[in-house]
């Protein structure tokens, strides 16, 4: 027989009041708040709870393998960003210590981009919005040349592959840009200077080139398209600067194929963004913008703005932000370093070239891309012949055997007749989590070997590129 209030309750299961020291909370047997704030609030443990309880449904972070953010920083940098969640970035007046760590992060990036001399730069929400500063900034010089020159300046263009992110086309859409965008093949899933050139005119406002692109973690040819702008430069008098996109592959490149040039050391190259929250290791969100030299950034772009005491240079499209996140990026910087960065870049290189090697070996797969060669840490992956189920299904039986968040997905238009698996093997997998997946793989397709595809999927093409 159950005894005492505990035991009464729980016979008798009747209404459970908030606040009470019984077993439970009143929204367990209550519809969530939804629509409009409630009448009344509820005790702290209780809006906890609740909060606990509602994401219990969502994925575990560890297991996503589709992710290029950082699902995971040391308890020491958790700890930094807990004690200064409080502290608001654009309040230089009152945090100028805060805005001095800011700057020492541009500089060391602008170093580890090889930046030639003195530079300038700017931290973001995240690389979408470093992508349209530093495309406004191309914009702006672009018709300041066409200005002082006595030509008009309608209709601009830019011109990138369509192995982008979905915030150029933002961009373009949003600024009134034309965008030139060179279309993938089944056999080139990166673009190069052969393909770019026909797109340059004197209306065109730079070239974008993505370091590390997001579905199959290869780099577009940033020197050969470089070397291009540099010849029409001489030849026709067409200064077309280049931004290379490096979200992914600029904290990786840097360390793991340091003597490849994408960055400054290319003369055309005049600003690069960079996402602090994907291998910069860094929780959301964070981005970098730095520009080769400060001429680069347009004057008419800065703003000047006398904010509680101080006069301060704004150039960003938010204002009041989080310094957390800053501050857990020069953790990082100095907590690792070179070293510690290149380690980590090397061991998430060896587990996904681990993953490829036993991914192909049976003949279940086929890799997507070139193997073994320059690339961010992650396998891009589709089944090779025929199967009963596509790479949408065993994306599915993942998840509902293991919990593996793996994604499924067609490249875009013009490749669009490949469908991909891709896994970002990233600081959290491990060697032996890496053979687990392998043998969890095998299993999904066992299962549907026995009774194929799940269920029908739309395969309608879905322009995505995570983690911006």
């Amino acid at each position: 027989m159950c005894g005492g209030p505990r035991g009464r309750m729980l016979a008798g299961m009747t209404a459970i009041e908030p606040g009470t020291d019984r077993y439970g909370t009143a929204f367990l047997s209550r519809d969530a708040p939804d629509g409009r704030l409630p009448e009344q609030g509820m005790p702290p443990v209780d809006a906890m709870r609740l909060l606990g309880d509602e994401l219990v449904l969502d994925g575990i972070p560890m297991r996503n393998l589709a992710t290029f953010v950082t699902t995971w920083m040391e308890p020491e940098a958790q700890r930094v960003i807990a004690e200064n969640l409080h502290r608001n970035y654009i309040d230089h007046a009152e945090y100028p210590q805060t805005a001095e760590i800011e700057q020492r992060c541009i500089r060391m990036l602008a170093d580890l981009f090889h930046a030639p001399g003195s530079t300038t730069g700017t931290r973001t929400q995240g690389s979408s919005e470093a992508i349209m500063l530093g495309a406004l900034a191309l914009k702006w010089r672009w018709r300041a040349r066409r200005e002082q020159a006595g030509l008009d300046t309608e209709r601009p263009n830019l011109v990138f592959g369509n192995d982008v992110h979905v915030v150029w086309d933002k961009f373009c859409r949003y600024f009134d840009v034309e965008p030139r965008i060179i279309p993938l093949r089944d056999d080139k899933l990166t673009i190069g200077p052969e393909d770019v050139e026909p797109h340059v005119d004197e209306r065109t406002i730079g070239v974008a080139a993505v370091l590390g692109t997001t579905f199959t973690g290869h780099a577009d040819d940033v020197a050969g398209i470089n070397d291009m702008l540099l010849r029409l430069k001489g030849e026709q008098g067409l200064d077309v600067p280049l931004h290379v996109d490096a979200a992914s592959g600029g904290f990786v490149w840097p360390f793991l194929y340091p003597d490849t040039p994408w960055d400054f050391r290319l003369e055309q190259v005049r600003s690069i963004n960079v996402s602090g929250h994907k291998y910069g290791l860094v929780y959301p969100g964070l981005g970098w913008l730095v520009f080769r030299e400060p001429a680069d950034l347009p004057g008419e772009l800065v703003f000047y703005e006398d904010y509680l005491g101080k006069r301060d240079a704004t150039f960003t499209l938010n204002f009041s932000t989080g310094a957390a996140m800053v501050l857990a990026q020069y953790y990082n910087f100095v907590r690792l370093g070179r070293e510690g960065y290149r380690t980590i870049m090397e061991t998430m290189r060896h587990n996904a070239r681990l993953l490829s090697d036993r991914l192909v070996a049976d003949g279940t797969f086929e890799l997507v891309g070139e193997h073994h060669t320059e690339q961010l840490p992650l396998v891009a992956f589709r089944i090779a012949g025929e199967r009963p189920y596509d790479e949408f299904d065993v994306a599915s039986q993942l998840a509902a055997e293991r919990g593996w968040m793996v994604p499924a997905y067609k490249l875009p238009p013009d490749a669009d007749d490949v469908t991909l698996l891709r896994v970002l093997c990233k600081e959290t997998l491990g060697q032996s989590l890496v053979v687990t997946l392998l043998g969890d793989i095998a299993e999904a397709c066992a299962t549907l070997d026995q009774k194929g595809g799940l269920h029908a999927l739309d395969r309608r093409r879905v322009k995505t590129g995570t983690g911006y």
